[in-house]
């Protein structure tokens, strides 16, 4: 599946709904949805993004998710059965994370921090430290597990899986995700 660039675009300031179901354990936190992601509905969707191969060689999922094509319902059903979900801080698509501004970032962190109350999950896992030092006023936080809990959750901060965070490596990042995901119980030690 490929898009134009006007067809990507057409999607700017979309909304992707949030994957999440009963019984969630994990929640990854994502900046906010590219364009990709929101032309296909489909979280960490560009076709150079390494969530989705990192998850499965870090074996938080047990099968490969075709995230450029658009996740399935199989794919989605996978994900909720292992307690699995993904939001992001910011809801609205842009093309660049750089395009949002201090004050989006904030505003979604209050967002983010409501939405954590009401899913309950164990444990969640924010994509991007810079993301989570503005969106939380946390200027020195930094990657890895927070000692404070987080609206009654267990806080992870891990690498962003996007293709222009050039210095992690799919390697490195199944690292750093099968971390939470051995927290939250999806898979054991």
């Amino acid at each position: 599946m490929g898009f134009t660039r006007a067809e990507l675009e057409s999607f700017r300031d979309a909304e992707v709904d949030d994957l999440v179901g009963p019984g969630l354990r994990l929640l990854f936190v994502g900046i906010n949805p590219g364009l990709w992601t929101a032309a296909t509905q489909t979280h960490f969707a560009h076709p150079g993004n390494r969530f989705y191969p990192a998850l499965l060689l870090g074996g938080v999922i047990e099968r490969e998710i075709d995230r450029g094509s658009g996740m399935t319902d199989d794919d989605r059903s996978h994900l909720i059965e292992r307690g699995i979900g993904i939001t992001n801080v910011v809801r609205r698509a842009t093309a660049k994370a750089s395009e949002l501004s201090a004050e989006e970032y904030r505003r979604g962190g209050e967002e983010l921090r409501a939405r954590i109350r009401e899913l309950h999950p164990a444990v969640v896992a924010v994509a991007g430290v810079t993301a989570y030092r503005t969106a939380f006023r946390s200027p020195k936080a930094q990657m890895g597990f927070q000692d404070e809990p987080f609206e009654g959750a267990q806080l992870w901060i891990v690498p962003n899986p996007s293709g222009l965070n050039a210095h992690e490596t799919v390697d490195s990042l199944a690292a750093a995700y099968r971390e939470p995901a051995i927290a939250a119980g999806i898979i054991s030690a």
